[in-house]
C-alpha cells in the first residue's frame, strides 16, 4: 500500500490510498486540495489511515517509482556475478606463503581448484570458467603439466620450507617422514606404476610410493615419488640427505616409524651426524636386550633407557591402553584360527595370512597346529613400545617428538580425503609428478589457512570455511557512460560474517 497524489483537471490534487496486491485498487480518498501545505497534511493523514487499517507505512507513490527505477537501473548495470569467495580466500593464503613469487597463474588456478573443487582436468576447466572467470583450456592444462614436473618442484619446496621456518621461529628443529601409496584405476603398469603393498588395500592396482617430509605442526616441506613396488625403507635416506643438502641443515632431528630404517641406514645417519628418533622393533633385538626389555616395570609414568652400541639409546615405555589393544587383536586372530582349525580348514592360506603364522607350527609332514606357547610368549610384549635415538635429548622430549608423528598421518589424510590426490588418472611420469606437485602446494595452502584461523580464534575448520565461502559472490557493476566497473564482495548472512575477516588484508599480515 502507498499514498498517491492524483492531479485533477480542475487543478486540484487528490490524496488517495492505493493497493496493488491484486491490481491497482483505490482504497480510500483522504482529501482534495490545491494548497501544497494542505496536500502534505493530507499525505500525513493518509499514512495515519494506513497505520490504523494496515499497521505499516508505505512510500509515497513518487518516491516508490523513483526507488524502483533506481533498482532496475542498478540491475541492468550488473556486468558479472562471480561465486568466487573461495578464490578470494585461497588467493590470499597462496600469496601469504610466498607462492606468488612463482609468476605462474596456471599453477595458482590449479592449486585453488584442487582445494575448492578437486576434479579431473576437463571438470577443472569448466569450474574455473564458471566460478572464477578463468579461461583455462584443457589443452593448456596438459601442456602445462608436461612442463611443471621439471620446473617448479624445487621452487615450491623451497618456498614452503622458508615459510615454515619463518612461522616456527627461524628453525625447523624436528622433521617427520613417512610414506603412503597412490593407486591408479587401471591394470596397466610401467617402470613407475607397479603393484605393491598398498596402504589403501588396492594390492592388485598399479601404484606409486609417495614419501613426505613435514615439520612440527604438520607443514609440508618436501616429497618424493618412487616405484610402486619399492620397499618403503629405501625411500627415507635419499630424501633426508637431499633436503639437508638443499637447505644447508645440520641441526635437526628426524622422526620416523620403525619400518623406514634398517641398521645400514642408521649407520649412515650416524656417519653424517644426523640425529634421529625411530620406532624400534623391540622383538627383533638381541637376546640380552630383549631380556632387559621384558624385565622393565610396567607403569604408565615410567620409561626405561637402555644403552645400545655407539651413541644409540633404546627407550621403552608401557601403556595399559596399548596392552589392551594388543591382547584384543591377538585374541581375535587366535579365535579365527581356532574356528578354521575346528572345521578342518586350517591350511596354507591361513599360514600365509599376515599376523597368523607366528602362532602356528608346521611339522615335516605339513601338519599345521596352533602353538599355545607362542601365544603366551607374544602376550609378554603387550603394551610395550620402543624408540631408538642417537640424540642426547631428554627422554620426555624424545617421547613427545615421536608422539607428534600423527601429524604426517593427518597430512596424508588431508591429501587423500580433501585434495583427492588418489586415485591418479594421469599415465605419464611427467603428469603424475606434476599432479603430486600441485597437491603438495595445495596441502601447504590448506595448512596455512588452518594456522591463520587458529591464530584469529575463528572456531571453524578449513573445510567449513570453504563451504561457507562457496556461497559468497562478487558483483561487478558497469558505470554508465564510463568503461569503469565497481566490484563488491557480498558479505550478507550471519555465516558470511563469521568469516568476513578473511576478506580483509589485515587478516593476512604477520
Amino acid at each position: 500500500m502507498y499514498i498517491r497524489k492524483k492531479k485533477n483537471r480542475s487543478g486540484t490534487t487528490s490524496v488517495v490510498v492505493f493497493d496493488k496486491r491484486n491490481g491497482y485498487r483505490e482504497l480510500h480518498t483522504v482529501g482534495v486540495s490545491s494548497d501544497p501545505v494542505e496536500i502534505e497534511r493530507l499525505c500525513l493523514k493518509g499514512k495515519e489511515w494506513i497505520d490504523r487499517h494496515i499497521g505499516q507505512h508505505s512510500l509515497d507513490f513518487e518516491e516508490k517509482v523513483l526507488h524502483e527505477d533506481a533498482v532496475l537501473s542498478f540491475l541492468e548495470s550488473i556486468s558479472d556475478v562471480l561465486i568466487n569467495g573461495t578464490e578470494l580466500i585461497l588467493n590470499r593464503a597462496f600469496k601469504a606463503i610466498g607462492f606468488d613469487a612463482i609468476k605462474d597463474d596456471v599453477l595458482r588456478a590449479l592449486v585453488i581448484s584442487r582445494l575448492a573443487f578437486p576434479a579431473s582436468g576437463s571438470a577443472t576447466t569448466e569450474y574455473l570458467k564458471a566460478y572464477f572467470d578463468e579461461d583455462l583450456s584443457l589443452r593448456r592444462i596438459y601442456l602445462y603439466l608436461d612442463r611443471l614436473h621439471s620446473s617448479e618442484k624445487r621452487r615450491v619446496e623451497a618456498i614452503s620450507t622458508e615459510h615454515t621456518k619463518k612461522i616456527l621461529g627461524g628453525t625447523l628443529g624436528v622433521l617427520f617422514y613417512d610414506v603412503t601409496t597412490l593407486y591408479f584405476e587401471t591394470d596397466e603398469e610401467d617402470t613407475l606404476r607397479k603393484p605393491g603393498w598398498s596402504k589403501d588395500g588396492r594390492h592388485s592396482n598399479p601404484q606409486v610410493v609417495l614419501g613426505l617430509l613435514v615439520s612440527m605442526g604438520g607443514y609440508p616441506l618436501a616429497y618424493s615419488i618412487h616405484e610402486g613396488n619399492m620397499y618403503e625403507g629405501r625411500t627415507m635416506l635419499p630424501v633426508i640427505k637431499s633436503f639437508a643438502r638443499e637447505h644447508h641443515l645440520d641441526d635437526f632431528v628426524i622422526v620416523a616409524d620403525s619400518g623406514l630404517m634398517n641398521s645400514v641406514d642408521m649407520a649412515e645417519l650416524d656417519r653424517l651426524g644426523y640425529r634421529y628418533i625411530l620406532g624400534a622393533r623391540i622383538r627383533n633385538m638381541k637376546d640380552d636386550v630383549k631380556e632387559e626389555i621384558l624385565m622393565c616395570a610396567r607403569s604408565e609414568t615410567s620409561s626405561h633407557d637402555i644403552q645400545l652400541e655407539g651413541d644409540r639409546r633404546l627407550l621403552v615405555t608401557w601403556s595399559s591402553a596399548r596392552a589392551k589393544k594388543d591382547a584384543h587383536n591377538r585374541e581375535r586372530g587366535v579365535r579365527r584360527l581356532e574356528k578354521a582349525f575346528a572345521r578342518g580348514h586350517l591350511g596354507k592360506e591361513q599360514v600365509n595370512r599376515r599376523g597368523y603364522n607366528k602362532f602356528l607350527d608346521i611339522s615335516n609332514d605339513v601338519t599345521v597346529s596352533i602353538n599355545r606357547e607362542k601365544i603366551a610368549d607374544d602376550a609378554k610384549w603387550d603394551g610395550l613400545k620402543g624408540f631408538i635415538t642417537n640424540s642426547d635429548l631428554p627422554t620426555a622430549q624424545v617421547l613427545d617428538s615421536y608422539s607428534n608423528l600423527w601429524r604426517i598421518e593427518r597430512a596424508f589424510r588431508i591429501s587423500k580425503s580433501k585434495l583427492e590426490i588418489r586415485p591418479v588418472f594421469h599415465f605419464t611420469r611427467r603428469r603424475i609428478e606434476a599432479h603430486v606437485c600441485i597437491c603438495f602446494t595445495a596441502l601447504k595452502v590448506y595448512k596455512e589457512l588452518e594456522r591463520r584461523l587458529d591464530m584469529a580464534g575463528i572456531d571453524l575448520s578449513v573445510d567449513k570455511v570453504l563451504d561457507i565461502a562457496k556461497t559468497i559472490t562478487t558483483i561487478r557493476v558497469r558505470l554508465k557512460n564510463s568503461p569503469k566497473t565497481i566490484s563488491r564482495t557480498m558479505i550478507l548472512t550471519p555465516m558470511h560474517k563469521r568469516i568476513a575477516p578473511l576478506f580483509e588484508d589485515d587478516f593476512w599480515t604477520d
